[in-house]
């Protein structure tokens, strides 16, 4: 039996993978959380072979989740569930050490699916974004930016098109105020703004090109 934690700061969602796995004969969900947070501590007390979380979670963000985990527990395999576009986020999730990403538009066969899939070893993609990396067809020009970044740069963005402060962002990723200003800047650079209001309304421009 797969031992499933879930991870999503929307009650709805958390319930509804609760009922729709309730009947299933190969996964359990142990228990469900709304902030990274509380996965980290649910983990050090408790056996869990796969988290499936959102990427926005309060308190700890889903990429700086996958880091802990991918240090500190490596035997977990993680998979995000998320409303995010695919093609801007999915990438940086795999290199920040998640196992598969699935949009919150799919259905449960296909969740399912992508469980056990990653369960056995795998890596799990839509086939969509698993046929572009294969073939190097990369039209999307958000996606294409995205793919660009490192995964830190990647967490960096994020944070900030959700409104988090410099000291936030550096309490939250483990690093020091001085070096997420140099990960702005570097932001900045590449999406050739020159103030943090162009620079969030850039990254939401990227992401809705790759809706």
């Amino acid at each position: 039996m797969i031992k499933l934690l879930i991870a999503d700061n929307h009650p709805i969602t958390r319930k509804g993978l609760e009922v729709l796995f309730s009947a299933s004969s190969n996964i359990k969900i142990v228990a469900s959380v709304d902030n990274g947070d509380a996965i980290l501590e649910y983990i050090k007390k408790n056996p869990v072979d796969i988290i499936l979380t959102e990427a926005d979670l309060p308190k700890l963000n889903g990429l700086t989740v996958l880091r802990y985990l991918k240090n500190d527990y490596p035997d977990i395999k993680t998979i995000i569930l998320s409303a995010q576009p695919e093609e801007v986020y999915a990438v940086n999730a795999i290199k920040a050490g998640a196992h598969g990403y699935i949009h919150k538009s799919e259905n449960v066969i296909t969740i399912n699916e992508a469980i056990l899939k990653v369960n056995d070893g795998g890596i799990y993609l839509s086939n969509d974004l698993t046929q572009q990396l294969a073939f190097g067809n990369r039209v999307n020009k958000g996606g294409s930016f995205y793919k660009k970044l490192s995964t830190r740069e990647a967490e960096v963005l994020k944070l900030l098109t959700i409104g988090r402060k410099n000291k936030e962002i550096s309490k939250e990723l483990d690093i020091n105020e001085k070096t997420v200003s140099t990960y702005k800047a570097r932001l900045m650079r590449k999406l050739k703004v020159t103030n943090l209001v162009d620079l969030v309304n850039q990254a939401k421009l990227n992401e809705s090109l790759s809706s």
